[in-house]
């Protein structure tokens, strides 16, 4: 006779993206039986329709445009068309990969995978299929999905990034509603794939979640690019016709594409799961928790992007991490939710990490704060790779950096020694005697932080 299925688990998880299936990772690591309930694929959207995607295409973008402006560097390739077939292909090649991966991970760490959709049902229990699964602890961690606003249908012409991700050709012309993240990297991509494209954002900048400085850097470069953006006006209205889209805003303005992609953001997946009806307490669908992500609910945790704050798959992940070792009986330390990294994949790259220096101005005072700016100009890569941009550093006076701003091609890779300068609290000091490799945009860093020191050496005083 084959095993029996177990049903009763020391962790039992709702949801198999990012922080779902981290946290059934560590928990089997440190010893636990694991429940990981999954109703589509593991890996979630991040894996399946969401960062990874989304960034092969970039990648294709990038391609594109090298080979258009080849010519410029004395490799006279041609752009002739974009075979979104190929792309396409390419682009489910690297998420099979990856998912196959994934799945073999799960079979390796000894995770029960419970196929199905899963419904809170006690609270030490979640029904799925109509089988009842019984833990001593569970994580919910169900994620998110591509919001709209009241009254916009998605359907036909009118898409979010769930359909934008699955079309077979490269629309002529694109209206884009929104100017986050999701917005302004399909704008990217779709501009590199030879659309054209209107940015409609109803706040005063694109990205407007980011330091003022690299919003107002990325209209400059969109501008450019020749990416149209209408900023700090609202969206009224949509009329689809047989050869496209027609979008009116509040203003009076009238704009005409082949497309409208809806961007305004992801909302929680909660509705419906039995998270209200066990008492966990919510707030416009998002699952409330304490610092060490405790709902507050028997042993009831909460990750990911149904939790208050940046909704980023690396966040889910390390909170996946956090709640097992909790659970395991370990003492991790909170997460810092300001020294997340973020990074938008547009061209050109958008990196942060910290307090912007608004935020940073209103924490420690007007004259408590100090920042200064880095041109890419004076990086020899970046000369190299033909981009502009800078390194912003906001530093407390005579104290620690909180908070570093980049803007420039590939500039996210350098993400990580900036979240350890402000994770671990750096001065300037500490950082500028530290050697960057020559040439390396890795370089702009220390030079940016020797400039904060007051030895600024590839800079104007």
């Amino acid at each position: 006779m084959p095993e029996s299925t177990p049903r009763s688990f020391d962790l039992l998880i709702l949801g198999g993206g990012s922080g779902g299936y981290a946290a059934a990772f560590r928990a089997s690591q440190l010893g636990l039986t694991v429940g990981l309930v999954e109703e589509s694929k593991v890996g979630g959207t991040c894996l399946h329709n969401g960062c990874v995607p989304t960034k092969a295409l970039l990648h294709a973008a990038e391609v594109a445009d090298n080979a258009r402006d080849g010519a410029k560097y004395g490799v006279n390739a041609t752009l002739d068309s974009i075979d979104m077939a190929v792309v396409n292909e390419y682009k489910q090649g690297v998420v099979d990969r990856l998912y196959k991966g994934l799945q073999g991970l799960v079979k390796a760490r000894k995770v029960e995978l419970i196929e199905g959709h899963g419904t809170l049902v006690g609270p030490d229990a979640i029904e799925v299929r109509g089988e009842r699964y019984t833990a001593k602890n569970i994580v919910l961690a169900t994620g998110s999905y591509a919001r709209s606003l009241p009254g916009l249908e998605i359907t036909g012409r009118v898409m979010t990034s769930d359909q934008a991700l699955q079309m077979d050709t490269v629309p002529s012309s694109a209206i884009v509603l929104g100017g986050g993240v999701i917005g302004v990297e399909f704008a990217s991509v779709w501009k590199s794939f030879g659309a054209d494209v209107t940015i409609v954002e109803a706040l005063p900048h694109l990205v407007p979640n980011e330091d003022e400085v690299l919003s107002k850097g990325l209209e400059r470069a969109f501008r450019r690019r020749k990416i149209d953006y209408k900023l700090g006006v609202k969206f009224q209205g949509v009329e689809q016709t047989d050869s496209g889209v027609k979008v009116s805003l509040e203003d009076g303005t009238v704009l005409e594409a082949d497309v409208l992609l809806v961007s305004v953001g992801r909302g929680p997946r909660t509705s419906g799961l039995g998270y209200e009806e066990q008492g966990v307490r919510m707030d416009r669908g998002f699952v409330l928790t304490d610092e060490r992500l405790h709902t507050g609910v028997a042993n009831i945790y909460a990750v990911g992007d149904i939790v208050p704050g940046l909704q980023l798959a690396h966040r889910g992940f390390q909170q996946g991490i956090f709640v097992a070792e909790t659970i395991a009986g370990l003492s991790p330390q909170p997460i810092v939710e300001a020294n997340i990294p973020r990074v938008t994949y547009c061209e050109p790259e958008v990196a942060s990490v910290g307090l912007t220096e608004s935020k940073a101005r209103e924490i420690h005072g007007d004259d408590a704060v100090e920042a200064l700016e880095y041109n890419l100009g004076g990086n020899g890569k970046s000369q190299i790779l033909g981009t502009q941009g800078f390194i912003k550093l906001v530093r407390v006076k005579n104290g620690p950096v909180v908070g570093v701003h980049m803007l420039g091609s590939r500039v996210g890779e350098q993400i990580g020694e900036a979240q350890l300068i402000v994770s671990w609290e750096a001065h300037p000091e500490d950082v500028a005697p530290l050697i960057h490799a020559h040439p390396t945009q890795n370089e702009a860093m220390g030079e940016a932080h020797l400039a904060l020191a007051g030895k600024p050496l590839h800079a104007h005083d």
